[in-house]
């Protein structure tokens, strides 16, 4: 009898995992994009008039919307273009099965070039991006899609560079732009030993998900910004453990199988008897 029953909830229960998750990835990858808004609001008027139509029994109203569901499929292609040719581009790049080892070395890439950097008094800005695009958020930036590391980072960064001022965006192991003007904080009070670099990191961990990571040239110290808070004068193994703790996800898929393995094992025995 549990047999029958786990045969004939198996597929819906398949169907609503793959839903979730889809529509899951969409939004994320949607969020921080400029149609993120219409296409909230969109779907915010489509649902209301739906849940209203149903509630009412409005006739009239749900006819034109059976209609209008026809053509939303082309309404979303011409609405949405940027966002539908953003979402294939990250699933084409995007490293959905980066492992733990790749992601503490691009953490351990970052962690060296500040390190040398602070020794040799150079400043630097860096983004570190997660969720949100940050090229949505800062005002210019020149690309440069390259290989991170230490050697890179201190080149752009270096004085009398021409690409020295502004900030740099990471993208997984790439640096993605270089001489991007951040967002200032319009916070007050911080101080007049919080220079340029620390605003603009705050100011972009205001708005958006990222980690920004602060080399000041003044006092050679380190700095990072995350979710509007800024923590100064950090040590190597202080900001190697925020970074392990923001990018690197320890166990999860293990985590995810024990419940799956844990579940399964639960169901067995309860039809066994």
């Amino acid at each position: 009898m549990d047999w029958k029953i786990l045969n004939d909830i198996w597929r819906p229960l398949l169907e609503v995992g793959i839903l979730s998750v889809g529509f899951y990835y969409i939004f994320v990858l949607v969020k921080g994009t400029r149609g993120a808004a219409i296409m909230t609001g969109f779907m915010v008027v489509l649902l209301s008039l739906t849940l209203l139509t149903t509630l009412l029994q409005l006739e009239v109203l749900g006819w034109l919307l059976k209609a209008f569901f026809a053509f939303i499929a082309i309404a979303a292609v011409v609405l949405f273009q940027p966002e539908l040719r953003h979402i294939l581009a990250e699933l084409g790049n995007k490293p959905w099965f980066a492992s733990a080892r790749e992601q503490r070395e691009n953490i351990e890439v970052v962690i060296q070039a500040v390190s040398r950097m602070s020794e040799m008094r150079i400043g630097a800005l860096i983004a570190i991006e997660r969720f949100i695009q940050l090229y949505n958020v800062v005002e210019s930036g020149l690309p440069i899609d390259c290989e991170t590391t230490p050697e890179m980072l201190e080149t752009i960064f270096f004085p009398n560079n021409a690409i020295h001022d502004g900030g740099v965006i990471i993208k997984g192991d790439r640096i993605a732009y270089a001489a991007c003007i951040f967002p200032l904080t319009q916070r007050q009070g911080l101080g007049k030993s919080v220079g340029t670099r620390h605003r603009a990191a705050l100011g972009l961990s205001e708005e958006t998900d990222a980690v920004v990571i602060v080399v000041s040239e003044e006092t050679s110290t380190i700095s990072y910004a995350h979710k509007g808070q800024l923590v100064r004068g950090v040590s190597e193994e202080m900001l190697r453990s925020f970074l392990t703790g923001i990018f690197v996800k320890k166990n999860q898929p293990r985590k995810m199988t024990e419940l799956i393995r844990n579940w399964w094992d639960s169901l067995t025995r309860k039809t066994a008897r």
